[in-house]
């Protein structure tokens, strides 16, 4: 099983998504006019006034602080720190670049995810991948593989991973023992995700901002006190990721080094293209009423993941000098709370303890989201399966905050990579109508309107789309009886 899991990582990851997802994403960009770069503004626009919600489904905000509750987690704070370390300065730029092109990838898989949800049993909405592959391409095979694998990794594998990365964390920074950590996380998680996804968006909406606005302040005053530097840092990024520049310490890896791990790195921190956070996008009443907006709002969350707080992250190591490249040397986690401690004394260590300590807890109840998202597809949304989902979940939480979680880890990188591989083949796919929404979105925007979303104006559609769920009346109505 080993030896599988671990050839199935090596073509998936090494081949099939480092260049796959690039080339999505970049196809997504052509496909959508530049939409990333030509409305930037939009991104921002749907987002500012989006409190609205309704007893189906929750606020456009509160789906961006739970997909930034996935998204922002290890891979922002140990995530950058490897990628530095294996690729250089120039790795950044390579992050940076794989974010611009995943904002269109975030925005097409989002928006069918919101085209194609559905009303569940409790008239909750729910949709995500599973739902387009079922519905838009007619394929239930491919939805059930997407499922299984999301439950599995999302679920199940990664709660444990970020509980690890917590215990690790409290035991350096405050000598906790990690059973304890353990116990405390798996006991709050449970009080969260017990309450369901209106509970965890709740939470979200609170929590994720506040830290993220924590932790990117922390990184402007570093930057600000070592703002002379700054601009020879930029340059360097800039040179080292096109092997024009070797890094100082030693680094001697060069271009492919940099693209590589830059790329694999930006990618698994801000999941475009992964299939993840279309999940809890498909949960939010849009406004406007389009499924577009909530694919914009998605977009933005690539941004603000790797542009925002990855650069923070990166521009805190790089100032800092204390990167050493030789074999052995401090890496990940260890390594972003050495560069703090350079910045700001012995407060380093303690606030990357804190940080993660909230981006790892956000992160598990943002991922049982997901995973709530494909039971529903199952047909396992019941109130018994779910709860055993939520024990399991808890479980993992304790157990992992005890294990190095290693090689439990590679089983949920495979089966995180074919999730995201059959993802990007069904939103290629259905491409054309992410084309299409992206038109009719935008050119109602030049005529001055307010997007509204026309099932009359999408015939091709047939019956895959909900039709009562996209009446404008219905879902004023709603909002009106449902004020909360």
């Amino acid at each position: 099983m080993t030896a599988i899991v671990d050839f199935l990582n090596t073509v998936l990851w090494g081949y099939v998504l480092v260049y796959g997802l690039l080339a999505v994403g970049v196809y997504f960009t052509w496909q959508t006019d530049f939409l990333q770069f030509r409305h930037f503004a939009e991104f921002f626009r749907v987002i500012k006034s989006s409190r609205d919600t309704s007893a189906a489904g929750i606020s456009p905000f509160q789906a961006l602080t739970i997909s930034l509750a996935s998204r922002v987690g290890t891979g922002n704070l140990a995530g950058v720190a490897v990628a530095i370390y294996l690729g250089g300065p120039g790795a950044v730029f390579w992050m940076w670049m794989v974010a611009l092109v995943g904002m269109a990838t975030a925005y097409a898989e989002s928006t069918l995810a919101q085209l194609y949800k559905v009303r569940n049993a409790d008239e909750q909405y729910r949709g995500g991948p599973a739902f387009y592959m079922a519905k838009g391409i007619g394929s239930n095979a491919m939805g059930y593989v997407f499922s299984v694998c999301l439950i599995l990794s999302f679920g199940l594998i990664f709660s444990a991973v970020q509980a690890n990365s917590i215990s690790v964390a409290m035991e350096e920074a405050f000598s906790i023992p990690k059973l304890v950590t353990g116990l405390v996380i798996g006991g709050l998680a449970g009080i969260v995700i017990f309450g369901g996804i209106k509970s965890i968006a709740r939470v979200a909406e609170k929590v994720v901002p506040g830290m993220a606005g924590l932790y990117i302040l922390v990184a402007l005053v570093i930057v600000l006190i070592n703002i002379a530097e700054v601009p020879a840092m930029l340059a360097l990024i800039v040179k080292s990721a096109f092997g024009f520049e070797a890094a100082a310490g030693g680094f001697t890896g060069g271009f492919m080094a940099a693209l590589l791990n830059g790329v694999k790195r930006g990618l698994f921190s801000n999941e475009a293209g992964m299939g993840s956070a279309p999940n809890i996008a498909a949960v939010a009443v849009p406004d406007p009423h389009h499924p577009s907006s909530q694919g914009l709002v998605q977009g933005l969350g690539v941004f603000i993941d790797t542009l925002v707080i990855c650069t923070a992250t990166a521009l805190m190591i790089l100032l800092s000098g204390v990167v050493d490249y030789s074999e052995g040397a401090p890496t990940g986690m260890a390594l972003t709370q050495i560069a703090l401690e350079q910045h700001i004394g012995a407060f380093g260590p303690i606030f990357v303890g804190i940080a993660i300590l909230f981006f790892a807890f956000t992160s598990i109840i943002g991922n049982y989201s997901y995973a709530e998202s494909a039971m529903e597809f199952l047909g396992m949304g019941k109130r018994i399966p779910l709860l055993v989902l939520k024990v399991l979940v808890v479980a993992m939480v304790v157990w992992g905050s005890l294990q190095a979680v290693t090689t439990v880890f590679n089983f949920a990188d495979a089966s995180m990579a074919l999730m995201a591989t059959v993802n990007l083949m069904a939103i290629l796919i259905l491409s054309k109508t992410v084309a299409k929404l992206t038109r009719d979105y935008f050119s109602q925007r030049r005529a001055g309107k307010e997007p509204i979303f026309k099932i009359a104006d999408y015939p091709e559609l047939g019956d895959g789309v909900d039709q009562s769920i996209w009446n404008r009346n219905v879902e004023r109505e709603t909002r009106a009886a449902n004020p909360e």
